[in-house]
């Protein structure tokens, strides 16, 4: 499976898995390798790997077959997500954001109609999908948000603005969180599917970021878009409740680019402890070194094992608010680690653009924002452990 690391008998890699990763590997290593630094030094979203993906079927992991996607459960998609990750974590970010997000969103809570109107094109990498909770004053306290659609006869009216958007000005279809009924109300949000191309609808200000840079992140706005009814997923006054599901397994897609990320960091580390020599011998030979290397392949192994055994349930359909909140935390603050580390070890050479050390430190920090951050999943941990 490529892995440095193995994961004992109770999640050895499954045939379907190895043959991900070796799909995965060769995909990356051909593709994606001799541009990452390109695309990550211009911001440039290279949507072409994207449409490949598609091709592999890695843009629809989780979706059935009959709507075009792969039909895999979430070990071949954490799988997938990681070996991505191992060599640029733009790129993971981006294929899990529209797989956990904005497919499966639509995947979770559209009518059969709505289904097949949608995922053959994201799963198939036709469309890429964009999702839209955060705003500038509103990221964990979404129950503010300041976007709100009003009805209009068999429309709503959608106004304001989204921020921090993957593939908001990219997208071609966007999954929006609007406040249809009372601040802090619970269910006072609606999920709205909104096609690029609908009139009042537009990308606005692209982030310019410290990491993650070849996966576009924008601001999106609207200014009365009208968007048919036919186009809420669920019921209305429902979205905030089917955010915070999704959320559930986005979770588990992040602690997997964590996790991608932190074996990238760590495998660059154990080949560059063996190559360079100081003082005669390879530095790996070196207490300060080995150390370092044990605590990263330590903490590297109980990611996975958290990661595997979240991914676990959520294919036997069991809840995995803590589990995934868990998977996610300790993986995202392993990548960090294992990022700062893997500088250390390469020394001056770390600091470089000329090394891939430095690329991972840069892209692993926004693991422990994203899809809540570290402190808010110590709080979707604590509040399940005192329930």
């Amino acid at each position: 499976m490529n892995n440095t690391l193995s994961v004992g008998p109770a999640f050895a890699p499954t045939e379907n898995q190895v043959m991900v990763a070796n799909m995965v590997h060769d995909f990356a290593d051909k593709h994606i390798r001799p541009d990452l630094m390109k695309w990550d030094e211009s911001q440039e979203f290279p949507v072409h790997i994207f449409k490949k993906l598609g091709e592999l079927g890695l843009m629809g992991v989780l979706v059935p077959q009959e709507y075009g996607g792969s039909g895999f459960g979430y070990f071949e998609y954490v799988t997938a997500i990681v070996e991505l990750s191992k060599v640029c974590g733009s790129i993971g970010l981006s294929m899990a954001a529209h797989n956990s997000l904005c497919t499966g969103h639509i995947m979770q809570f559209a009518n059969e109609e709505q289904k097949k109107r949608w995922l053959p094109k994201l799963a198939t990498g036709e469309w890429i999908g964009a999702w839209a909770l955060t705003e500038a004053n509103t990221g964990s306290d979404a129950l503010r948000m300041q976007c709100v659609a009003k009805q209009d006869g068999d429309n709503w009216i959608l106004n304001g603005s989204k921020n921090w958007i993957t593939h908001g000005i990219s997208g071609n279809v966007v999954v929006v969180l609007a406040r249809t009924g009372e601040l802090l109300e619970s269910h006072g949000i609606t999920a709205f599917v909104v096609e690029r191309g609908t009139p009042g609808f537009s990308g606005g200000k692209k982030e310019n970021k410290l990491g993650m840079r070849a996966s576009e992140t924008a601001e999106i706005i609207f200014e009365d878009c009208s968007v048919p009814a036919e186009n809420i997923l669920g019921e209305v006054g429902y979205g905030f409740v089917q955010a915070m599901k999704v959320l559930d397994g986005g979770r588990i897609s992040i602690a997997s680019l964590g996790l991608g990320i932190a074996k990238g960091a760590f495998e660059a580390s154990v080949k560059y402890a063996k190559e360079r020599h100081q003082f005669g011998q390879p530095i790996g030979n070196f207490q300060g070194i080995g150390f370092k290397l044990a605590d990263m392949a330590t903490r590297i192994e109980a990611a996975e094992l958290l990661t595997l055994q979240a991914a676990d349930m959520k294919n036997k359909g069991l809840s995995v608010n803590k589990e995934s909140a868990m998977a996610k935390y300790h993986a995202s603050e392993c990548a960090v680690h294992c990022g700062t580390e893997a500088v250390q070890i390469f020394g001056g050479y770390g600091y470089t653009k000329d090394f891939p050390v430095e690329k991972f430190y840069r892209d692993s920090k926004l693991c422990t924002i994203g899809e809540g951050t570290s402190e808010i999943q110590k709080l979707v941990i604590s509040r399940a452990v005192l329930k």
